[in-house]
């Protein structure tokens, strides 16, 4: 069954339905869910399937090419000397009488899963997969081509960004994203036949994210805690080595990924460009670019801008739970067992940021709860770093002169808004007038788990968002 990915399944149904070769490109972050949604999407009615393997030599990724034009009806007995030949023997097999179609569309599909993988180095598969596409494949009106790939810098240099061969080739670009808490809610519960509670899913959201390999790992006959442990801190765990494989698959080179990585993780607010070159003392030039461009396309950092500067000055944030987690506790090693870090400051500390995360990667939910998801608005930050400054992570700037200033707070209780912190909101305010001039009505909204304490101070909330009413 496939959970969500609602949008995802329209664009592969107008690929099917159409009357000219498409060309499909499913990529995103390691563990994401695409092999799967294209098998149960298609019932695996494919003419034509392989997928490249994690190597680096280039007869390898051809003898497992082989294999599978063996299965697929191929008689030859001698594996394919390179990959032009490789796609030649696949050209005439999709010619064939014999070539499986899918009853329900009468379309040839073929599916190179992990794509990326294939192109090993000093291969010909670059040129050979080009030439099989523009000199045949994308003359065959009944013919639909799906390539996924977790390798994120392949796939953009490679197809989606090529000013080669590839150049405005592919018909339907998909970027699959994880899942949004709803949607996790279905895996764990619905599917896996836990019964976790709203605030389990949540905090299993703030560790695993949105990514479905992680949450089917969570097992109903333990405690989200005990889960955690089994999975990610006692040896042999399904996730132990997660965080550096899931790097070492997606990028070449990732030891620059990691450094950036590595910056963020100790600034909640972000960081500028420069800030992060002069911290990870990495050289500036265009292999930063391509770097922050690679991780933000993986979803693993976020790319905003301050409300009082431009675009020159963004700032950069990490905005994917599960790197946010393994980076702090599993990376730097000071957690041995998270059932004794459970209810210490420093986890305290870390849920506040972990929920934030939550709450940035659900701002169309949040529009939607506030009923301003039809109105036009942009998201920002703001951040004044002088005596008596003021720091906002997140803010809604309406076309209906209404400013969203969100405050988001995890708590196992109703948030109680002390003297001290109404002061600090109070503050926020007014420094933000100031500094923007702004004429703007300025909204204190509220994001939490609990809600917020009717105590003295309340007044100061205009607006709030329950975070359980995501999960419906």
């Amino acid at each position: 069954m496939i959970i969500g990915r609602i949008k995802e399944q329209e664009q592969l149904a107008l690929s099917i339905k159409s009357n000219h070769a498409e060309f499909v490109v499913v990529y995103g972050r390691r563990r994401i869910g695409k092999t799967f949604l294209i098998k149960e999407y298609f019932k695996e009615q494919f003419s034509f399937y392989s997928t490249g393997v994690l190597s680096n030599k280039s007869k390898d990724e051809l003898m497992v090419f082989y294999q599978s034009l063996k299965r697929y009806g191929y008689e030859g007995t001698k594996c394919p000397k390179n990959w032009f030949e490789a796609f030649e023997i696949l050209k005439n097999m999709i010619e064939a009488d014999i070539v499986k179609i899918d009853p329900r569309y009468n379309k040839r599909i073929i599916f190179l899963d992990e794509l990326p993988w294939m192109d090993t180095f000093k291969s010909d598969f670059k040129g050979a997969f080009d030439f099989f596409w523009n000199s045949f494949a994308s003359t065959q009106k009944d013919l639909v081509l799906i390539v996924c790939g977790s390798a994120a810098s392949w796939i953009l240099n490679n197809l989606l960004n090529s000013r080669g061969g590839f150049y405005n080739r592919v018909t339907c670009k998909i970027h699959l994203k994880p899942f949004n808490l709803y949607e996790a809610e279905q895996l764990i519960n619905n599917t896996n036949g836990n019964s976790l509670s709203k605030k389990e899913i949540i905090d299993s959201y703030m560790i695993f994210g949105g990514v479905p390999y992680y949450l089917n790992f969570i097992d109903p006959a333990f405690s989200l805690i005990q889960n955690v442990d089994n999975l990610l801190f006692k040896n042999g765990g399904q996730l132990e080595y997660e965080f550096v494989n899931l790097f070492s698959s997606l990028f070449n080179n990732y030891s620059i990924h990691m450094k950036i990585i590595e910056a963020l993780s100790n600034k909640m607010k972000g960081l500028t460009r420069n800030e992060i070159i002069e911290i990870s003392k990495l050289s500036s030039g265009e292999t930063i670019n391509k770097v922050l461009s690679e991780l933000e396309e993986c979803g693993f950092i976020r790319k905003y801008i301050d409300y009082k500067t431009n675009t020159k000055n963004s700032l950069y944030q990490i905005i994917d739970p599960f790197i946010l987690f393994a980076f702090n506790h599993l990376m730097q090693k000071k957690v041995s067992l998270w059932q004794n870090y459970v209810g210490s400051p420093s986890y305290y500390s870390w849920c506040g940021r972990a929920f934030e995360i939550v709450c940035l990667n659900h701002i169309n939910e949040m529009k939607e709860a506030l009923g301003i998801s039809g109105i036009d608005s942009l998201d920002y930050s703001f951040y004044q770093n002088k005596k008596g400054g003021a720091q906002i992570d997140f803010m809604i700037d309406r076309k209906d002169n209404i400013i969203n200033l969100c405050e988001m707070k995890y708590s196992d209780k109703e948030y109680v808004i002390t003297d001290e912190y109404k002061d600090n909101i109070l503050n926020k305010v007014e420094v933000f007038r100031n500094v923007t001039k702004t004429k703007k009505t300025i909204v204190v909204t509220f994001v939490t788990l609990n809600g917020v304490a009717k105590n003295k101070n309340y007044n100061v909330v205009r607006k709030e968002i329950n975070i359980n009413d995501l999960l419906k």
